[in-house]
């Protein structure tokens, strides 16, 4: 049996079969090279990286000190939630739980699944298409700038990869054996990627479903019967702790933030769902008016419209349709080359042009028959992964650039399989030979584009004539070794020429990682510095903003000692309107369940009606409300806030805020106020 295994024989790039025992010594080195590479990468300087997003790592710290508010992902004292589902958050809660509370115990899930996905990638890969594509796949992933900008904070995008292609490996397993098991796997696999991030875990779906249809090896009918059976598994998985939550009484459990009617189906189908595809506030209203009369609030029907028709707020900020964070400013125009713009090109776009010359390259070496080999099934996958997730980010109206990062294993695996099949052409005859040293040049000549519009850093004056000169003595050198065909050791120049070309397209790449591993990071995972456009307008048009140091996520001292020496018997320390005031208390506080959040992240939510409001107050359970002054989050925005500054007394600035922080000044919704209600009346 294990001769057997040892003398298994698998397809390398050359056309030929090897042993897996006689694997060159060099692939595995080289294997083991690249996980190191995305260790470091990922894992390096962790420590100073603060709390990263301040808005995660909050809910995180409350979730800790109860299972009430662990298993509702409370963001507060248990009022409201995260506009996410519980896994991620899970996941970070458990590792905080075992290394204690710290900012690197949050990001060290997200950096050890992306080490853990190269490894993973390499497996598909190199079982399709060879060792070779499989190490080329795996450094790809490994240095794509937004994978390892994501992978250094604790947005769970990262977790989210790992857990499709886990999916995705379940899914082969089902094509490869006919058995439903595995596809039932991998439905539940996807099921829990979608307690992770939502709807963007389903973004994977119809690559899965195309690929088990064309290739699955039993009847026709019985493919159907499975994968409707997969759906089912994949809904139930899928939709069991939202509907738990919403099967909840609303007196039991915190309001559900960002959605318009305290329901997570609500939220996934409005803010997380349409809104993404639609853009800022159209998603949820259209929601509203498809349930309306649906669903119950803490604070009943007022104000729940408001909040549908301003939720796109949530999490990262504010603006109309189409602008502000995650529309137009951070992403671009929507559009076929989009991802190939300013905006997303030095994040995600380096080597999608050579992804799909290598899908087509791969795609016409073999002719496809049903049913299809083990190769064309790879390309059936990876390629409607690119597809289905290249077309959703080209017209998606709200995301943030992160969330490209799901179009990285797909690039990747084309790239590793595509290089493969160019220079199996190559070494052919006729006019595809030449096709290889075209692709290096056209691939210098985009990441040249991109660079220049970057600022004139040190490194950006000899990157652009490294990348044109490394690709250049490439494409002449194998144009050179084509034209003399009986030229001695004519295919290891060759490999060696088309290894320095392969280097030189990822050297851009790699800098920009490299560059996001010297950064303290931020709230937003961003990959490279910032392009010349993006600082001019002081918008998110480049690099990572807000780092640890960011006094937004610093709570003034003198505020905490105010707090703390006159809140007297009051149950909480303090009231906010938004979480952007809320997370820096949370965290330099080591009391459980400090403070209460009246709207949600931006400010926007109904959590409390008045006479709910005003019933705490009257109990003593809190004194003190720290309350912007207008502008997203700001009170203007919410019922409670509003009466808070209508019926409470302001606390002169000098008594609470440190003469620094009045002296720094700012615009008015970055300018809290605080309110005494103990008075009030009086």
């Amino acid at each position: 049996m294990t001769q057997a295994l040892l003398t298994q024989k698998r397809t390398t790039f050359f056309g030929r079969t090897r042993s897996l025992a006689s694997t060159p010594p060099w692939q595995r080195l080289a294997l083991a090279a690249v996980l190191i590479l995305s260790a470091f990468l990922n894992l390096f300087r962790l420590t100073s990286l603060g709390y990263s997003n301040t808005y995660y790592s909050a809910a995180v710290k409350d979730m800790l000190t109860s299972w009430h508010n662990f298993f509702f992902v409370s963001f507060d004292a248990g009022f409201v939630t995260v506009d996410k589902p519980p896994l991620g958050l899970w996941i970070q809660a458990a590792s905080a739980e075992l290394f204690g509370f710290h900012g690197w115990s949050l990001l060290l899930p997200q950096a050890l699944a992306g080490v853990l996905s190269v490894g993973l990638l390499y497996h598909l890969v190199s079982k399709a298409f060879g060792s070779v594509a499989g190490i080329l796949a795996a450094l790809v992933l490994a240095v794509t700038p937004i994978a390892v900008a994501v992978e250094r904070t604790n947005n769970s995008d990262g977790l989210l990869v790992l857990t499709v292609l886990v999916g995705a490996w379940a899914v082969i397993r089902a094509v490869e054996s006919g058995r439903l098991r595995w596809l039932l796997v991998g439905a539940v696999v996807v099921g829990l990627g979608f307690n992770i991030k939502m709807l963007e875990a389903f973004l994977v779906l119809p690559a899965f479903y195309l690929l088990y249809l064309l290739a699955a090896p039993v009847s026709k009918w019985r493919r159907f019967v499975h994968l409707g059976l997969a759906t089912l598994v994949l809904l139930v998985v899928s939709l069991s702790w939202a509907v738990v939550v919403d099967l909840t009484p609303t007196d039991q459990r915190p309001y559900v933030g960002s959605s318009s009617n305290n329901s997570e189906l609500d939220l996934i189908a409005g803010y997380n769902g349409l809104g993404r595809l639609l853009g800022r506030g159209y998603g949820t209203e259209l929601v509203t008016q498809l349930i309306s009369g649906n669903g119950s609030t803490n604070a009943g029907s007022a104000g729940g419209s408001q909040s549908a028709q301003q939720s796109s707020g949530a999490q990262e900020g504010s603006g109309s349709s189409g602008g502000g964070p995650g529309g137009v400013s951070e992403n671009g125009q929507k559009g076929p080359l989009r991802l190939l713009d300013e905006q997303l090109a030095g994040q995600i776009g380096w080597l999608l042009p050579l992804a799909v010359v290598g899908l087509l390259a791969a795609s016409w070496q073999r002719r496809p028959r049903l049913p299809l080999d083990r190769r064309h099934q790879a390309l059936v996958l990876w390629g409607m992964w690119l597809l289905t997730m290249g077309a959703f980010f080209s017209i998606a109206g709200q995301f943030h650039r992160y969330y490209t990062v799901m179009l990285a294993p797909a690039i990747a695996a084309l790239v590793g399989a595509g290089v493969v099949a160019l220079w199996s052409d190559y070494r052919s005859r006729g006019w595809r030979g030449w096709l290889l040293p075209l692709t290096l040049l056209g691939m210098a000549g985009l990441h040249t584009y991109i660079i220049l519009v970057y600022y004139d850093e040190d490194w950006s004056r000899w990157l652009p004539p490294a990348t044109i000169g490394l690709s250049l003595v490439a494409a002449i050198g194998l144009v050179f070794m084509r034209l003399r065909p009986r030229l001695k050791a004519r295919a290891y120049f060759s490999a060696a020429v088309v290894a320095v070309g392969i280097l030189a397209l990822l050297v851009a790449p790699t800098v920009w990682a490299a560059y996001t591993v010297g950064q303290d990071g931020g709230r937003m995972a961003t990959a490279g510095p910032q392009t010349v456009q993006g600082s001019a307008r002081g918008g998110p048009g480049g690099g990572p903003p807000g780092g640890p140091s960011d006094s937004r996520d610093t709570a003034d001292p003198a505020l905490m000692d105010y707090l703390q020496a006159n809140r007297g018997g009051a149950e909480y320390l303090v009231a906010t309107n938004n979480a952007r005031s809320a997370s820096p208390i949370i965290l330099n506080t080591n009391e459980p369940d400090p403070v209460i959040t009246l709207g949600g992240f931006g400010g926007r939510d109904p959590v409390f009606s008045t006479d709910q409001l005003t019933n705490l107050i009257d109990k003593g359970a809190v004194r003190f409300f720290l309350i912007s002054q207008g502008g997203p989050g700001g009170s203007s925005q919410n019922e409670s806030a509003s009466w808070v500054q209508d019926n409470c007394h302001p606390v002169p600035q000098e008594q609470w805020q440190s003469p620094s922080t009045s002296e720094q000044g700012g615009d008015s919704e970055r300018t809290p106020a605080l309110y005494d209600c103990s008075t009030r009346g009086s």
